[in-house]
Formats: C-alpha cells, structure tokens, sequence
C-alpha cells in the first residue's frame, strides 16, 4: 500500500525548487519556476494521465488537500473518475444557485469599479427587467430556448438594448461557470459566434440609431413647459438641458461640485466618461436653478434621491419626459439639440461646441499642445444657448 502524508507543513510553506513533490496518495505540491505552488491530485484512467487542481499552496494547506485527496481516493474506489464526480457535485450544487443570483453576484463584483451610475443603471435593469424570465432558473440549466425568449421580445424592435442583453447574459453565465455553479463542459447558451447567430438576424442588419434628440427650435417651447413641472426630476432635465452635460454627470453631482461666486460647476474626472476633469461655465439660468435647489439642500447630492446617500435615478428624467409627452425622445438628446444649434445658429468655432460637450478634439498629439479648456469662450456660448431657450 502507497504511504500517506509523506510531506510536512513547514517543507511546503517554504519549498521554492521547481517540479511535483509527491505527498502520496496521489496528491502533489506543484511549483512553478516562479515560485508559485499549488496543490494537484493525479491518476490513470484508461491508460491516460488525468489531474485534478486543488488549489493554491497560499489558500488551501497540506491539511485541507490532503481531505480533498481523500475524497477524490474514494471515488476513484469506487469506480468512479474524480473529474465526473467533481462535475456532478458542482451540478447538485448549481441546481441550487438561479440565474438571479449569479446575475447579482456579478453585479456586486463589478458596480465598485464602474464611475458612471447611469452604466451601473443600465446593467441591472437590463439584468433585472429584460432578463426576468430567466431569474427563477437554476443557472446551469438556463437553455438556449430561455436565451431566446428572453431576447426575441425585442431584438428588432430594441436592437441595441437586445445585443447589450445578450452580452450580460453571456457575461452571467461564464461568471457562475468561474464561480464552479456550471460545468466546466458545458457551453454557453448565450454566445453568439456559432451559436444564437445562427437563430437571430445579425445585430449589423438592425437599425441602431443615436439617441432621440428633439429639435432644438422646439426647446423653448418645451423648457417653458418644463418649469411649470413639479419633482426634482424636472429641475434635473432642467439643468441637463442648460448646461449639455450628459444626464449621469447631472444626477451624480454634489455640492461640492459647484462654485457658486466664480459661476464653475467642476465635474471631477472620476466621473466624466472621457476620466478627464471637465469645468462647466453655468449660465445666470442655471446659477439661479441651483440656487433655488440649494435652499432645500439634503445631504451633498445635488439632486438626492428617496434612498439616503443615493442620488436621483436616471429613470426620474425618463418619466418626466413621459409626463410632458416628449415621446421618443431621451435626455441624452438634448446634447444633440445643442450642438445641432451651436453649428446652424451661432458662429462660435466648432472646437468651442465640442468642448462644451466634453468632446475631445484632434488626435492625441494635439490634445497634448491644447492645454486649455477655452472656458471664457464656452460661457459666452452657454450663455447664448440659455437665452436661446428663453431661460436667461
């Protein structure tokens, strides 16, 4: 009979020389040249070697592989391959793990590392509205059928929502496979290439379209109609509109942000999608609208939401939009608005209306030698773009 734990604690917290060292019982410490070590189970099947991983020697000790060497012993005892046994263990398991779940683990993992809340945003309601067939399902056994049912409803109707939900989907379930709730063999019902391309037309074919924008000589009329309106949601699109800022640098800024005696509104680079500071000059129009919020002030969220420390969500824009039966339009078009404005109706240099966007211009050689941000000149065209609406 092979002799057992032939390899004490301090040998493999310490041993550095590359190659197996063998602990018996088919178990091994594996170091790599560079010093990292794990632990490996091996045996023959069919006159094949098979190995198992167990771990890293950092997070699993020789105690705990040696338990998980013993099971895998007694499987192979048994008649039964350690890979099948691993497999069916992480199926049993997984019947217990759904798709909602995993859609939510991913999402606590990745939502630190994302600076847009509005990205935030749209991940979890594409995950939590589009994908809501497939929450109940335990994630191993989401089908390609479940795929489509969730993705048929609007993959013409809504092309570019459709490809984006077909992506976190996809995304869901290669995290739960990583996380050991689906076999390492199965493949993924959500992927595209050589799969669901060949049941759905080709995201290309589908008419993407921009943002809805409304016609910037309606937005007189519709700003004057937007002021009568009551709800925080209102003097948000307010403010969007006023200063062309895009909605999540609106919902997301705070008090600090905003210096009310130079007229700046500085948005901080870990906020911009471009990670550059942005300075927004802020026309009288929009000092007095902050002003006026300033003296209801709740906490240092310029537009607070109903949940304390959380700011107001994007969808208070859309259902204020709806309310004024703006239909079609979003408020990331009203950016459109203004620069189809600036470029047919004023004379300011088309670096000056890009800027304004927080667009960069030119390629990286000349962004270097541009050092300024032309904020005198960008105040005079917001100031015009605020009179322009009738709001000066």
């Amino acid at each position: 009979m092979a002799k057992l734990h032939l390899l004490s604690a301090r040998f493999c917290a310490t041993v550095a020389e590359p190659g197996r060292h063998a602990d018996g019982g088919n178990l091994y410490l594996r170091v790599d040249a560079s010093g990292a070590a794990r632990w490996t189970f091996m045996w023959m099947r069919n006159g094949r070697q098979r190995e198992a991983g167990l771990g890293s020697r950092d997070l699993v000790s020789l105690a705990q592989a040696r338990e998980l060497a013993g099971h895998m012993r007694e499987s192979l005892s048994k008649g039964i391959d350690p890979l099948d046994a691993r497999a069916a263990e992480r199926r049993a398991n997984a019947a217990r793990v759904t798709f909602g779940e995993s859609a939510d683990a991913l999402l606590a993992s990745k939502e630190s590392g994302w600076r847009n809340e509005k990205h935030k945003a749209q991940w979890r309601m594409t995950l939590e509205h589009y994908a809501a067939s497939l929450r109940p399902i335990a994630v191993a056994d989401v089908s390609t059928q479940d795929v489509l049912r969730a993705l048929q409803p609007i993959w013409r109707t809504k092309p570019e929502t459709a490809s984006r939900l077909r992506g976190r989907i996809e995304a869901v379930i290669d995290s739960a496979r990583v996380a050991g709730h689906i076999d390492d063999r199965a493949p993924n019902p959500a992927r595209w290439g050589g799969h669901l391309e060949m049941l759905l037309p080709k995201p290309a074919k589908l008419s993407r379209g921009h943002h809805a924008a409304m016609p910037y000589q309606e937005i007189p009329a519709f700003l004057a109609r937007l002021r009568q309106a009551e709800g925080m949601g209102a003097r948000a699109l307010e403010l969007v509109i006023l200063t062309a800022a895009r909605s999540g640098e609106v919902l997301g800024a705070v008090w600090p942000e905003v210096n009310f005696e130079a007229r700046i509104w500085t948005v901080p680079a870990s906020r911009m999608k471009a990670a550059r500071e942005h300075r927004i000059p802020l026309s009288e129009a929009a000092i007095k609208l902050l002003a006026a919020i300033a003296e209801f002030k709740i906490g240092d969220f310029v537009f607070p939401g109903q949940k304390p420390g959380k700011s107001l969500s994007n969808m208070a824009l859309d259902m204020t939009l709806r309310r004024l039966k703006a239909d079609g339009v979003t408020a990331h078009g009203f950016r459109s608005a203004f620069r189809d404005w600036a470029g047919e109706e004023t004379h300011y240099a088309r670096e000056i209306a890009e800027a304004a966007l927080a667009h960069q211009i030119g390629d990286k050689a000349e962004q270097a030698y541009r050092r300024g941000d032309a904020l005198e000149k960008r105040r005079a065209l917001m100031d015009d773009w605020a009179a322009f609406c009738g709001a000066s």
